[in-house]
């Protein structure tokens, strides 16, 4: 079952993209629910993370870009957990749930380095051990851009696991960039990267993020912008996956910031 926000279909500026997202939702006999009381649309953020034995964990969700907007800030235990009866254990680690990104295994966990930004009181070892043993994974961190270049830093803005030793990346933008980085430090753990599109519109903007798709058991659902790579990128994921590819232009909700995989939550 996929969940998403109520407001994607309740908020003006979402519903346009939601509308398409849930027609093709349903054109492909996919179930969704839509969660009530949740204050933003980012459920793969705030809600709880679950691993490879079947435990739900919930995580602190206080990250640094959202500072002084708690208003607009969901809690997953005070907002949203009445309405789902689940078992989950609360961990004090402040981590976006965009920013783990399993293998299919759910053996291998690849997180970005804003993790230590957004536990400043914690020592890396410290802290990569607790995540270690909480998520039941390896931990392969990867680097990421400053604030200021990277609003969030999540990992699934730039690496999706193919297989368990197989990741699609953004296509590097130069030698030196955050793209080639990011390939060399995933080689040194023998994992290889398949470039995949990528175009940047903008600051905070995640348009032309074309691997933050939503996976499920039978789909890939991909995003599109109404772009000439859009094509590219559609032929790219049929050649890659062997679950069928439905596109979904999304641009409404990716300009404030997020694709498919942020908005979804699935149990």
């Amino acid at each position: 079952m996929l969940y998403f926000s109520l407001l994607l279909q309740t908020n003006p500026t979402y519903k346009p993209a939601a509308k398409r997202l849930f027609d093709t939702l349903d054109n492909c006999g996919e179930q969704y629910c839509l969660l009530p009381n949740t204050k933003d649309i980012w459920l793969r953020d705030f809600m709880p993370i679950r691993t490879k034995s079947g435990r739900f964990l919930s995580f602190k969700y206080k990250p640094s870009y959202l500072c002084g907007f708690d208003c607009i800030t969901t809690d997953f235990e005070r907002d949203v957990s009445n309405n789902l009866h689940i078992d989950y254990e609360r961990s004090e680690i402040n981590l976006d749930g965009g920013n783990v990104v399993f293998s299919p295994s759910r053996e291998k966990a690849i997180i970005s380095e804003r993790v230590f930004s957004e536990n400043p009181n914690r020592s890396a070892d410290d802290l990569i051990c607790d995540l270690q043993r909480l998520l039941e994974a390896k931990i392969i961190l990867i680097p990421s851009l400053k604030p200021k270049s990277d609003m969030t830093g999540h990992a699934d803005g730039m690496v999706r696991f193919v297989d368990e030793n197989t990741v699609i990346g953004n296509t590097p933008m130069s030698p030196s960039g955050l793209e080639y980085r990011i390939k060399n430090t995933l080689k040194r753990h023998s994992i290889s990267v398949i470039d995949f599109p990528y175009f940047e519109l903008g600051k905070n903007s995640a348009v032309g993020c074309y691997l933050n798709f939503l996976e499920t058991e039978k789909h890939i659902f991909l995003p599109v912008f109404g772009n000439e790579l859009d094509s590219r990128a559609i032929s790219m994921a049929n050649s890659i996956f062997a679950k069928p590819v439905a596109s979904v232009r999304i641009d409404e909700i990716a300009t404030q910031g997020g694709c498919l995989n942020c908005i979804a939550w699935e149990m």
